[in-house]
């Protein structure tokens, strides 16, 4: 049963990303979210194939979960671009049938031996290009989310929201659009501008703490709500403003966190996104 502390409305908009929680199975995942009364997932690509891409569809839908996003696509600045648009097709095709109408894409960094980040970005807009008809016709809407600086190098050469924003302004609003990740942005004096500008290009949002000092392997650094250095309230504010009124993804890479129990997990994730992210009414999940 759902937390008796936590209303529906209070966690009506939220989402568990996967990664959250990665010591769940997919069925885990499922239960655990109608246990805990919360309605949407985001899910990723490698755990969803090793489980079966129409049977991860099937249990999500039986479990009356909706898939708020699927992560990920992307990595399209190399010399070569033929596999990874092969790659980003397989991936269009995978969120199509889980039911979700957003593809988060992580770009990609700079090729082997390049210092370009221009052109680096301009092989994304080509890339964009070729993806976003074939997302299109399949109901799905490439969603570009920028990374923090530290990343630029070998993950995301796309590192503020201006930056997603002048690729994703090349298309159409409903072929793509960015995500809002506040563990890539808190720290950009310019987001809550871009945030505005954004307006409904904005297909994701996506909560995680920035936490000092930084562990080993950054990557695996995020924090939990409240923990760190991030505003979520203000960031929810504004993004409600841009009007955005869709799920919101807890999504935390943390190995603390992937050794606890994952119903406890989740319940503080719940605890945490009522205090430190608040809800508007008439919002919605999936």
């Amino acid at each position: 049963m759902p937390d008796p502390s936590l209303s529906p409305l209070l966690i009506s908009r939220l989402s568990l990303n996967q990664e959250t929680i990665k010591q769940w199975s997919l069925p885990e995942l499922a239960e655990g979210c109608v246990k805990a009364g919360v309605t949407g997932v985001g899910l990723w690509r490698t755990p969803v194939q090793e489980y079966g891409v129409e049977r991860a569809a099937r249990l999500v839908r039986d479990a009356g979960l909706a898939v708020t996003s699927l992560c990920r696509g992307g990595f399209l600045t190399g010399d070569d671009r033929g596999p990874a648009l092969a790659d980003n097709r397989r991936a269009i095709d995978e969120a199509a049938t889980l039911g979700t109408a957003t593809l988060v894409l992580v770009s990609g960094g700079l090729p082997p031996g390049s210092r370009d980040l221009h052109g680096a970005r301009e092989r994304i807009a080509d890339s964009l290009a070729e993806l976003a008809p074939y997302a299109a016709e399949r109901g799905v809407r490439l969603a570009i989310e920028p990374l923090h600086p530290m990343y630029a190098a070998d993950r995301c050469v796309v590192s503020t929201l201006g930056q997603a924003l002048d690729l994703a302004e090349r298309f159409p609003v409903e072929r793509v659009g960015v995500v809002v990740d506040t563990y890539h942005l808190w720290w950009d004096e310019q987001v809550g501008a871009e945030i505005a500008r954004a307006g409904s290009r904005i297909a994701a949002f996506q909560l995680a703490d920035w936490v000092t000092p930084l562990p080993a392997g950054v990557l695996l650094g995020r924090g939990q709500l409240g923990d760190g250095s991030v505003d979520f309230r203000w960031f929810r504010e504004r993004v409600d403003a841009a009007g955005y009124d869709g799920p919101i993804e807890v999504e935390i890479f943390n190995e603390a966190l992937w050794a606890r129990d994952g119903a406890e997990v989740l319940a503080e994730v719940a605890e945490r996104f009522v205090a430190h992210v608040g809800v508007t009414p008439g919002s919605r999940t999936g």
